[in-house]
């Protein structure tokens, strides 16, 4: 049985901001996980774009298949992305629905229900507009503290252009419940980090979320990522300081602190998984951990929101200043226009404009080529 990790907990809404980019840094230097809180998300949101998500995927595989993905948005049906050929022939066991930028120049490319299916979810299209919008509120405010972190200006990012037309991207994510039998284990989503800046989860509560903080460690220990669901969700701080318990934290969460352990019950409904992606890894020097993870089947149907906030595709990535030296010099070269196709492979250097949008966002490699391509990315991954 995996042991569970415990994560720092970061307040977004802490008018302390070197004391958050503190902890933020510490947290992703050690893990690259933590949790996010106090947000600004209202609570009831969240239950609505999760029921609304279950109400698509209940629907039946034709009228889903009638939205099947194209141009990176859209439905994939369970099985059609593998994230590790290594760990299993068989695809994961998953159904998802992709939605890209609402921007006016990118909004078109989305796969959005038929009348038809909008007479069944007449609030589907809004609620996951609504979601989205705010999610890039909140990605742009970490950025900031993320830019801070690693001793940059908290605009550093808007000014270098990462933010200003980013691509993000939101999925919605079903695992089902039934467990087949098989040959081979079945993962919900096979090991795999992820392709971007950063990450944003929410999740329903059922368990399944595992990280591998060592990827090149054999045999690897995989630990449990406990669902923050602010009820009773008994959580180490990293972060923890006496102003924890001022009247301004208790006001925002109602907490019960406990000063011999640090540890904090934490009464907040709405929390986020983060998570770094390679990207950010590879423009931090390899400071900031990309880790390594996964979503195994519990035995009960899982629904999850992953919303991947990524650069705009003409921005320059080279190692950042702040994270290179004489001792640590950049470990690979600038990649500009880093979201483009058609760069070749040179050797073992496989540059993020080669994957283009397919592996940037990921989409059903299975369609796209793939296993040399996936192994390449595999081999390269510290280059991101």
């Amino acid at each position: 049985m995996a042991e569970t990790l415990k994560l720092a907990i970061i307040d977004l809404s802490s008018s302390d901001a070197i004391s958050t980019a503190k902890s933020i840094r510490q947290a992703c230097i050690e893990c690259g996980f933590f949790y996010l809180v106090n947000h600004g998300m209202e609570k009831e949101l969240l239950p609505r774009v999760l029921d609304e998500s279950r109400k698509f995927f209940s629907l039946p595989l034709e009228e889903k298949m009638k939205l099947a993905a194209k141009h990176h948005r859209g439905y994939t049906p369970m099985y059609a992305e593998n994230l590790d050929y290594s760990s299993s022939s068989r695809g994961d066991s998953k159904e998802s629905f992709y939605i890209g930028s609402l921007d006016a120049g990118r909004s078109n490319l989305n796969r959005w229900p038929s009348e038809e299916i909008s007479e069944i979810l007449p609030h589907w299209r809004s609620t996951m507009e609504s979601y989205h919008k705010k999610l890039l509120i909140v990605g742009k405010r970490l950025i900031s503290l993320i830019a801070q972190a690693l001793d940059l200006d908290a605009d550093f990012f808007e000014k270098l252009g990462a933010v200003d037309d980013p691509m993000p991207f939101l999925r919605l994510l079903h695992y089902p419940g039934e467990l087949e039998i098989c040959d081979e284990e079945t993962y919900g989503a096979s090991a795999h980090s992820d392709y971007g800046m950063i990450t944003l989860l929410a999740t329903d509560g059922v368990p399944g979320l595992q990280v591998c903080r060592d990827k090149s460690k054999q045999p690897r220990i995989w630990e449990d990522v406990p669902h923050f669901d602010g009820l009773k969700a008994k959580v180490s701080l990293i972060n923890y300081h006496p102003k924890m318990e001022s009247s301004h934290y208790s006001n925002n969460v109602s907490n019960e602190i406990s000063k011999s352990d640090k540890e904090i019950f934490v009464l907040q409904k709405v929390a986020f998984i983060v998570n770094i992606g390679d990207l950010m890894e590879r423009w931090t020097n390899c400071l900031f951990r990309s880790t390594m993870h996964r979503v195994m089947l519990a035995g009960q149907e899982r629904y999850s929101l992953a919303y991947f906030l990524d650069p705009n595709g003409n921005c320059l990535v080279e190692c950042l200043k702040s994270c290179c030296s004489d001792t640590s010099p950049p470990r690979i070269s600038a990649d500009p226009q880093w979201g483009l196709p058609g760069k070749p492979i040179e050797g073992n250097v496989l540059h993020r404009s080669d994957l283009g949008a397919v592996m940037l966002h990921h989409v059903n490699i299975s369609e796209a080529a793939p296993a040399v391509l996936a192994m390449k990315l595999r081999r390269s991954r510290i280059l991101f």
